[in-house]
C-alpha cells in the first residue's frame, strides 16, 4: 500500500513545491520556442496534481481492507454493493474518503460553473458583434465602428472574428492578413476550450500558486501557439511589424473573456518570431513530454487498477 502511496503522491510534487517550480517553468526561454510542449506540460501539472490528491485520498481510505490498493478498493466496492457500507474503515481512512469524494465535487462544481459562464458569456458577445458591428466579406470578419487598434476573436461553434476601423486604417493588407490568420488560429484550434480547466482551477484554489501562474502562463503560451500558425502563413516580419503597430502606442483595452493580443507580452512575442535561432529544439520537447507523461502515469494507475480489478474479479 506504501508502494501506491508514493506512486500517487509523485504526481503532486509540482504541486507541493509549486512556488518555486512553477516561477521557473513560467520564466523559461525554452517555453518560448516550444510553447505546445510546454502548454501540455502545464496541462499535465494541472491534471495530474488534480488526479493524485484524489488518488492519495482513496489509498490512504482503502489500506485496512487489503494489502493492494487495486483489491482495497474492489472490496470496498463490494462492500457497498452488498450493504456494509464503510464497515472496517476507520475514522481516519472514512475522512481520507471524504476528501477525496469531496475534492472530486469541488472541481466538477467549479469546472461547471466557469464553463456555464464562459459559454453564456461568448453567446453575450456573439450577440453584441452581431449589433454593432457589419460582416465584411472581403475579410471575411466584423468591423466595428472604432479608431481603437482592437483584434480579437469570439469563440464558439460560430466563431467571430472582430476587427475595429482603427485597425484596418493602421495595418497594410499583409499585416492584416497575418493578424487574421493569428485570430482564426485561435478559433480553429478552440482554444477557449484549452483555457477553460487552469481558469477552473484557479477559481477552485485561487491561493495555489502554481493555479495563479498556469493561469498567467498559459493565455500567452496560446498566443504563441497562434502566432506560430499565422507565421507560417504570412512570415515571421509581417506578423512581428502587425504585433508592434498594434501594441505601439497602448491598444485599446482588452475584451472580456476573449483571447485579445497579449499587450504585456508582445515583447516576448516579437522577440520569439524574429529569433532565426532553431525552434525545434531537439531536447526540450522530448523532456516536456517525457516529464508530462511520467507526472501522469501515477494517477492513471490508480485510478486505473481498480477498474481492471473489478474486471477480473466483478462485483
Amino acid at each position: 500500500m506504501i508502494l501506491w502511496l508514493i506512486v500517487a503522491g509523485i504526481s503532486l510534487t509540482p504541486v507541493v513545491f509549486g512556488g518555486p517550480v512553477a516561477g521557473r517553468l513560467a520564466a523559461a526561454r525554452w517555453t518560448r520556442r516550444c510553447p505546445r510542449a510546454a502548454l501540455v506540460l502545464w496541462q499535465a501539472i494541472g491534471l495530474s496534481g488534480g488526479l493524485g490528491a484524489v488518488g492519495v485520498g482513496l489509498v490512504a481510505a482503502v489500506a485496512p481492507l487489503a494489502a493492494l490498493f487495486p483489491h482495497g478498493m474492489h472490496t470496498l466496492l463490494q462492500q457497498i454493493a452488498a450493504g456494509h457500507g464503510l464497515s472496517g474503515l476507520g475514522p481516519a481512512h472514512v475522512a481520507a474518503l471524504g476528501w477525496s469524494i469531496g475534492l472530486i465535487v469541488w472541481l466538477s462544481v467549479h469546472t461547471i460553473r466557469i464553463t456555464v459562464t464562459t459559454v453564456a458569456e461568448q453567446r453575450r458577445q456573439r450577440l453584441l458583434v452581431d449589433v454593432v458591428a457589419d460582416h465584411s466579406s472581403l475579410h471575411d470578419a466584423y468591423v466595428l465602428p472604432s479608431g481603437e487598434r482592437v483584434a480579437y476573436c469570439v469563440p464558439g461553434r460560430r466563431a467571430r472574428i472582430v476587427l475595429s476601423q482603427g485597425t484596418l486604417d493602421l495595418l497594410g493588407p499583409r499585416e492584416l492578413q497575418a493578424v487574421l490568420g493569428h485570430e482564426r488560429a485561435h478559433a480553429r484550434g478552440r482554444h477557449d476550450l484549452v483555457l477553460l480547466p487552469f481558469m477552473a482551477l484557479e477559481r477552485a484554489f485561487p491561493r495555489l500558486p502554481v493555479a495563479r501562474t498556469a493561469r498567467g502562463v498559459v493565455p500567452v503560451l496560446l498566443e504563441m501557439l497562434a502566432d506560430d500558425q499565422a507565421r507560417r502563413a504570412h512570415g515571421e516580419l509581417t506578423l512581428a511589424r502587425a504585433l508592434v503597430r498594434m501594441a505601439t502606442p497602448a491598444a485599446g483595452p482588452a475584451q472580456a473573456g476573449t483571447l485579445a493580443l497579449a499587450d504585456k507580452a508582445v515583447v516576448h512575442r516579437v522577440e520569439r518570431l524574429l529569433d532565426q535561432r532553431d525552434r525545434r529544439s531537439c531536447w526540450a520537447p522530448a523532456a516536456a513530454y517525457s516529464t508530462a507523461s511520467l507526472l501522469l502515469s501515477g494517477p492513471l494507475a490508480v485510478l486505473v487498477a481498480p477498474l481492471l480489478c473489478i474486471t477480473v474479479w466483478p462485483v
